[in-house]
């Protein structure tokens, strides 16, 4: 069994952003990428069921620009065996066009089980895998906290508000993977070094059979400002009436969010 897992490279929570000179994008000098902290735990289990003997390959799966192939090599420095990077796809497309773009991949491969992340930490847009088990008319299961494999189906355990819900999906399928179900393993040294030999297979648009007008997102950014960084502090006087009075005023005129 070939198990794909969707991954996507995202900036360091802890970084600085910048708005770009063009006030329509993110200044992307000097940001730090790593592997959206969701997708670290599909990977995991990916690996787990490889070293349990109930999967041969554990293939990546993003799409991303060439600098993406770092982030990739500690997917594989963890115990991926190799790595399929779609180049330039994310640049200019939304959900929709990624999922096409990844489905294609996938479905390249021939992975009957695919694994990804609850969410991206950017964008925490949470469609993406959705869209992608639509694409291929497979069934999935979303925020996982709990995955058995079982021959030809898995038994999985989603995290729903207020409790849990059971459920057996018969492969192919997709399931999205929320934290708490294991805990990520750090590449080791060694396994760094094996990672620098293993596969980074980089494919285009063309070669899934898509074009770049396909998977346009169609979005067309008039500007970008970041939030405001400073902190207000303002001490309201007088009675309880006067002081809602002068609350409403400043929510109106100043903050202008009533």
């Amino acid at each position: 069994m070939k198990i794909a897992v969707l991954m996507k490279r995202v900036p360091d929570t802890a970084s600085v952003f910048k708005i770009g000179a063009d006030q329509k994008s993110v200044d992307t000098t000097g940001l730090k990428y790593v592997i959206s902290p969701y997708d670290e735990h599909a990977i995991e289990e990916a690996i787990k069921l490889k070293e349990a003997g109930k999967a041969e390959e554990v293939i990546i799966v993003t799409a991303g620009p060439e600098g993406s192939q770092e982030t990739i090599r500690t997917a594989l420095a963890m115990g991926a065996d190799r790595a399929v990077l779609v180049k330039d796809a994310a640049s200019n497309s939304n959900s929709r066009g990624v999922a096409m773009v990844l489905a294609a991949a996938v479905k390249n491969e021939g992975a009957e089980l695919i694994f990804a992340g609850k969410q991206a930490v950017d964008d925490d847009a949470s469609q993406v895998p959705e869209r992608v088990a639509e694409i291929l008319e497979v069934p999935h299961a979303s925020v996982v906290t709990a995955f058995e494999l079982n021959g030809s189906s898995a038994t999985v355990e989603r995290e729903i508000e207020g409790g849990s819900m059971k459920i057996e999906v018969a492969l192919p399928a997709l399931f999205t993977i929320q934290k708490g179900i294991n805990t990520p393993r750090y590449p080791t040294l060694p396994n760094i070094m094996k990672a620098k030999k293993k596969e980074i297979k980089e494919v285009g648009l063309g070669d899934l059979g898509l074009s770049a007008d396909q998977i346009a997102s169609g979005l067309v950014v008039e500007g970008m400002a970041l939030p405001r960084q400073d902190r207000l502090n303002k001490v309201l006087e007088g009675t309880s009436e006067e002081r809602v009075e002068q609350l409403l005023s400043i929510l109106r005129e100043e903050e202008q969010v009533l």
